[in-house]
């Protein structure tokens, strides 16, 4: 492995630094007090080829490595979370099954357009009593001659009030096995239901979503019936692997302020930072953060190279996610007052990055599939 950025990667990572200082990170509070959509935004990152980094040129795509990827999301990260989420849920999950399973009409109408960031997509897995254990999903599909019936609740969907489509994870007829669906928003039975408030991530708007006997043609599955864990757990260490990217990119906000902070605030006659208990914790927040941002490299390195990364991809969420939440509450303290302050970022950074804790897996089914991947 070169741990050396080359050429086209460190375009990538200025590209998107420049981006966030200019574009995001002046209008950053601003939407997280909002708690809109930043569509604007949205549109801009659309523009800078973000969404389609991932996917071949032949289709629409950038034919970047996931290397660029990280780069990109961790540095829209680091402007505000909420933004990066919904990118994130638009370039990966949101898009990623039309890609791989969609037919010439959806990918035309559909997967193209979002990859400019003219249309977009979510998915929809979590259900009221089906979270980490997704094999709970209730969801059904009814298979008929030439349609699908599909009927369901899902909770805690990303973007779904903006979406124009949804790939649904749902079990069919006498099969014990999940499969996925197209859907687009406008088919009659498809409800948006009410937005989930949050602590955090607020800009990234949430809700519930029902699905009332929603008639699929035929050509709306994605995939074969039965394989829809199969091909969830294609992109699974990707999910991950990008996740703990995020976290690394409101780590280094929390961290940049808390040095700016620690230059310029004075007490006791000299800058705080001259102080040896600040230089102690400082010290330990770059370096968790330094660890984290080494694993995302590496971890999305195996991507590239197409190696095992099941475990790896599990350790760096679980590390980097626990890692920001650390970095983001040491900051805090650093501030003191000022960091429970709202007028301050630091407590957006600290709000915000309790979401990594959660998307891709709670750290506590990380670390039980950990200690099974190492055969405990």
């Amino acid at each position: 492995m070169d741990f050396e950025l080359n050429e086209i990667q460190l375009a990538v990572q200025e590209t998107f630094k420049k981006f966030v200082d200019e574009k995001v990170k002046p209008v950053a509070a601003e939407i997280d007090e909002k708690k809109e959509y930043p569509y604007e935004l949205f549109r801009e990152v659309g523009n800078l080829g973000f969404f389609g980094m991932r996917y071949p040129e032949e289709v629409g795509g950038n034919g970047m490595d996931t290397i660029s990827y990280g780069l990109a999301l961790t540095e829209l990260a680091r402007g505000s979370l909420s933004l990066a989420a919904a990118c994130m849920m638009q370039s990966l999950m949101g898009t990623y099954f039309l890609y791989r399973f969609g037919n010439d009409e959806i990918r035309e109408d559909y997967f193209r357009p979002a990859l400019l960031g003219e249309k977009i997509g979510s998915i929809c897995m979590t259900e009221p009593n089906a979270g980490s254990d997704l094999m709970n999903i209730s969801t059904t599909a009814k298979v008929f001659d030439d349609h699908f019936i599909l009927s369901g609740q899902k909770t805690w969907i990303t973007s779904a009030t903006v979406s124009d489509f949804f790939t649904v994870l749902a079990r069919t007829d006498n099969h014990d096995k999940l499969s996925i669906f197209f859907v687009p928003t406008n088919l009659e039975g498809v409800t948006i239901g009410k937005n989930i408030p949050k602590v955090g991530v607020r800009a990234s708007v949430t809700n519930e979503v029902s699905f009332d006997e929603v008639r699929l043609p035929k050509k709306y599955l994605l995939g074969k019936i039965g394989e829809g864990t199969k091909c969830l757990i294609e992109i699974l260490a990707e999910i991950r692997i990008m996740t703990a990217a995020l976290a690394v990119g409101v780590g280094t906000a929390a961290l940049e302020d808390s040095i700016e902070y620690a230059k310029t605030r004075v007490q006791f006659g000299k800058p705080i930072g001259k102080q040896q208990a600040i230089k102690m914790k400082v010290s330990e927040m770059a370096v968790k953060l330094e660890t984290s941002r080494q694993m995302v490299m590496y971890t999305a390195w195996l991507c590239d190279q197409n190696k095992p990364r099941s475990k790896e991809a599990q350790m760096v969420k679980l590390y980097a996610s626990e890692a920001a939440n650390s970095i983001c509450d040491d900051a805090c303290r650093i501030m003191a007052s000022y960091g429970y302050a709202m007028e301050y970022p630091v407590q957006r950074y600290w709000r915000d990055a309790r979401f990594t804790l959660i998307g891709g897996g709670t750290s506590e089914i990380l670390k039980i599939n950990i200690a099974r991947e190492l055969g405990l």
